[in-house]
């Protein structure tokens, strides 16, 4: 009489009881590092703030929140398996990274506007294409996206006029990048706060019938 050996493996057994441990949400984290540097950016493009040292502040936050921070709420994504969130957090994250790095040697580079204009148009196409992708999020989500590509596309526009700046269309493109900034704070305090009460306290407008898992807002 032969012993019978179909019954589960005590090893399988356990490791169908094993459960994933939950993950929290990277993107409200990104989108506010996104946010308050973009907004003091922005604010200093108005005109708004003259004071002669007031990119120091948006250095600091382009380097660690903006920047760091940002980019390791992509990297998140990437193992959550949300491709639009991992391709625009780690890609601002690098963006705020390098106008950290090319502020502090632009002073030494000599005349670099033309050049300038063409890499704030590259970010603007980039965005383009990125709020294609937003349609199918939220409608807090696609408005960042669509503010976003505008304020790239004036400040290039301001850059490519040379001049003494801010020009006056870097101005403009500072207001809509205020616009910006507002609305991304929007979304992220919307993703914190609606996760910690456990119900919709401030409503994204969820586009589509089948939600991407996108950047949450």
């Amino acid at each position: 009489m032969t012993e019978d050996k179909s019954g589960p493996v005590p090893g399988e057994a356990r490791a169908a009881d094993v459960r994933p441990a939950p993950q929290a949400d990277p993107a409200p984290l990104g989108l506010a590092g996104f946010a308050l540097t973009t907004l003091l950016l922005s604010i200093i493009n108005t005109n708004l703030l003259k004071e002669t040292g007031a990119i120091v502040p948006v250095l600091g936050l382009a380097a660690f929140y903006g920047g760091i921070a940002q980019f390791v709420a992509g990297l998140f994504e990437f193992r959550r398996g949300n491709t639009f969130g991992a391709t625009a957090f780690a890609s601002y994250g690098a963006f705020w990274m390098s106008y950290w790095w090319i502020v502090t040697h632009v002073a030494t580079a000599g005349d670099v506007h033309n050049a300038i204009g063409l890499y704030l148009l590259g970010w603007g196409i980039f965005t383009a294409y990125m709020a294609v992708a937003a349609l199918r999020t939220t409608l807090a989500v696609l408005g960042v996206f669509v503010l976003l590509t505008i304020t790239y596309i004036l400040l290039a526009i301001g850059e490519f006029q040379g001049g003494a700046p801010p020009h006056v269309w870097t101005e403009v493109g500072g207001w809509f990048g205020i616009a910006t900034g507002l609305v991304a704070w929007y979304a992220s305090a919307a993703a914190v706060i609606n996760d910690s009460h456990a119900r919709t306290v401030l409503p994204t407008g969820p586009r589509g019938p089948k939600q991407a898992p996108a950047v949450r807002g």
